[in-house]
This record gives C-alpha cells, sequence and structure tokens, in this order.
C-alpha cells in the first residue's frame, strides 16, 4: 500500500533544545503538578512496604500503555502468566502464549529491570535504554524489529493498515545527534525535573529511535525521569492512564511541537497530566491500603497463625499466584501455607483460576484485590 503524506507533520531537525519555557504561562501548572506528585509521593514514603500497594498499579500501567499501542490483554491475563511462568518466565513456554499478553508482561519486565539496574548504580543512559528495548521486544511480535538497536532506515508513524501518514520522525542519519542533545537535557539539572520531563518525552517520541516500541519505552523513561530527578523516592509514578483517557490531545500536543513549535504547549499539558495522574494514583493507592487494613484482622482471625500477614503480604505483592509457589516462596512453613490457601478458598477471599492437574499447581486468585485494580 503506497504511503499518503498529504496531511503528515516532519521531525522539527535543528529545533532542538527549544528556548528557554515560558514560566510565566506554565508556573502554575509546574507549582499543582509538583505538589500533587509530593502528595502521591509521600503517601508512599509513609506506608510500611510501598511495593505492596504499587505493584497492581504497575499492572494497570503495563497494560494500559501496551493498550495505546494496540496491544490489547486484560491484567488477569498478565498475572496469570507470571503466575504459571514466573517473573523470569521460560521462553520456549511463554512462545506458545497469545503475544498480546505476552507483550504486556515484557512491559513489567522491561521497567522492573531498569528499576533493578539504577538502583545498583547503573545511569540512565542510552545504553541503559537499548538494554530496555531489546528485553522489551526480546519475543513475540517485536522479536523481527532489531530489539536493542537503533533504527536504520526511516520509520513513520499513523493508523496502521491506512497507508496514511500524521508523523515523519527524523531521519536515521541524524538520529545519533538527536539522541545525544535528548540525553545533555535529560542530564541538565537547572532546569526543574518535571519540564526536563516534559520536554524529554516529547523528544524522544519524535525522534521515534527504534523501529518499534517507542510509545511504551517513552512513557516507561517518564517514571524514570522522575525517579532519578528526585521528584519521587521510588519509581512508582504511572501516567499512561491519563494519556489514554486524552489520547487526541496528546498526540496533537507532540504533533504541534513539530509542527508548530509549541513546546509550552505541550509543557501545559504535560503539566496537568501529572497533576492529575497523580491524584488519581493517590487514590488508587489509599483504596488498596484500605483494602490491606481491612484484610489484616480477617486473615488473622481466619488463619489463626503468626504467619497470617506473611500471607496476606504474599497475596497483595501476587494477586494471582501459583499455590506452589505460595507454599515455596511466601516465608510460611509449607504445611502452614498449604493449610492456609485450603482455608481462604472456603471462606470465599481466593478463587480458583485454575484446578492442579498432574504436574501443573493450582492457581488462585485474590478477588478482592483484583476487583479494585483491573482495568
Amino acid at each position: 500500500m503506497p504511503l499518503d503524506f498529504t496531511s503528515a507533520v516532519h521531525y522539527h531537525l535543528g529545533q532542538f533544545p527549544p528556548g528557554a519555557p515560558n514560566y510565566a504561562r506554565l508556573m502554575q501548572g509546574l507549582l499543582d503538578a509538583t505538589a500533587a506528585l509530593a502528595r502521591y509521593d509521600q503517601m508512599l514514603r509513609g506506608l510500611h512496604n510501598s511495593e505492596l500497594f504499587v505493584t497492581p498499579l504497575r499492572g494497570q500501567e503495563a497494560v494500559v500503555s501496551s493498550r495505546m499501542e494496540g496491544t490489547i490483554s486484560t491484567l488477569d491475563e498478565v498475572l496469570l502468566l507470571e503466575a504459571e511462568f514466573g517473573p523470569g518466565g521460560d521462553e520456549r513456554a511463554l512462545r506458545e502464549l497469545r503475544s498480546d499478553a505476552v507483550e504486556t508482561a515484557l512491559y513489567r519486565r522491561a521497567m522492573n529491570t531498569a528499576q533493578a539496574m539504577m538502583q545498583e548504580g547503573r545511569p540512565l543512559s542510552e545504553s541503559l535504554l537499548k538494554s530496555m528495548h531489546r528485553q522489551l521486544l526480546s519475543f513475540g511480535r517485536g522479536a523481527g524489529k532489531s530489539p536493542g538497536a537503533y533504527k536504520h532506515e526511516q520509520n513513520y508513524v499513523g493508523e496502521r493498515g491506512s497507508g496514511q501518514v500524521s508523523f515523519v520522525p527524523v531521519a536515521p542519519e541524524h538520529l545519533p545527534g538527536g539522541m545525544q542533545a535528548l540525553f545533555r537535557l535529560m542530564d541538565d539539572e537547572a532546569m526543574p525535573v518535571l519540564l526536563r520531563t516534559a520536554l524529554a518525552h516529547a523528544e524522544f517520541e519524535a525522534l521515534h529511535p527504534f523501529e518499534d516500541g517507542n510509545g511504551r519505552l517513552g512513557r516507561m523513561l517518564i517514571t524514570l525521569m522522575l525517579w532519578r530527578g528526585r521528584a519521587i523516592a521510588e519509581p512508582h509514578f504511572y501516567i499512561s492512564r491519563y494519556l489514554e483517557d486524552h489520547k487526541d490531545e496528546y498526540v496533537r500536543r507532540l504533533r504541534n511541537v513539530s509542527a508548530q513549535g509549541d513546546w509550552d504547549g505541550w509543557c501545559a499539558f504535560f503539566l496537568e497530566a501529572v497533576a492529575r495522574q497523580a491524584e488519581a494514583n493517590l487514590a488508587a493507592a489509599q483504596g488498596i491500603r484500605d483494602l490491606y487494613e481491612e484484610m489484616k484482622p480477617r486473615f488473622a482471625d481466619v488463619l489463626a497463625s503468626k504467619h497470617a500477614v506473611a500471607a496476606l503480604d504474599y497475596l497483595f505483592a501476587n494477586p494471582v499466584f501459583s499455590n506452589s509457589r505460595f507454599i515455596r516462596n511466601a516465608g510460611i512453613p509449607g504445611q502452614t501455607a498449604a493449610r492456609f490457601s485450603r482455608v481462604l478458598l472456603q471462606q470465599g477471599l481466593l478463587e480458583t483460576v485454575r484446578e492442579p492437574a498432574g504436574q501443573r499447581p493450582a492457581i488462585y486468585r485474590f478477588e478482592p484485590l483484583m476487583r479494585k485494580v483491573r482495568v
């Protein structure tokens, strides 16, 4: 099918980085976004184990960010896949599964791996970016799209299968210089981290440096930049829901950067997105925390064991789980863990996703939590 460039916007060659932001226009949005993000971050800092409460939100982010690129999966599917094959996953087995669910699981894996690498002291660099991309496209539909390598041919953005090109990213011969300029801006601590992140996200999407996976990787970079810039204590801020809900404006604002040089309009939209999503994330995390506090005495009552909190913690971190892994990994004596599963099933706190069969263990779902976090 021939490509139609009639209404295409072309990359803004030679116009990055832009001049100084219009602080008079952006200051109120910057203050609002900073305050909302701080409230969310403060709530997480006050939790005894924030990972318990944000693991489901990270699952939501993987589902929604992948859905924005046309990858349709559910949180139940992704968590079932991880329950069955573990966080690392057996690649030979995963290749047999529905590709959309696998792609979403790879998003979660790439984000978790990047977090671990940065915690070990690895900088947010082009090398780390390529490593994330390699994992994101390690197999499935993206495996043939040069995982871990920048594009060598011109790519285009448009509606899949229509032939209509809406945006022409930077040409491959200009990409090395473009990436160097991008990372110089990302490292410029003289600029407020939220504005730096806004500009970097727009520029990354305009460069579109890889053959595939740019949208998902660009949204991961938002979280990693805010974390590295100390706007959040841990990399637990997820923005894709707001961007999906306002996708038309999101795309239009990004296009206007190249079409009209409207960096300030993009930054204003981005700051609004951060503020509103921080409020939504705060409410979601508080809801998960409230459920945890509600379940704590109930687990203590029905399980009648000093290990009741350990069981509860495991279920919040793994709301869909293999019974064999629960028995092995929850930090509870094996016979006690097996009894817990039976009691929680009888009490209606667990639901059976898959009955045990031969060598395959039962898989259960902690439905009270899943009802709160499905997207």
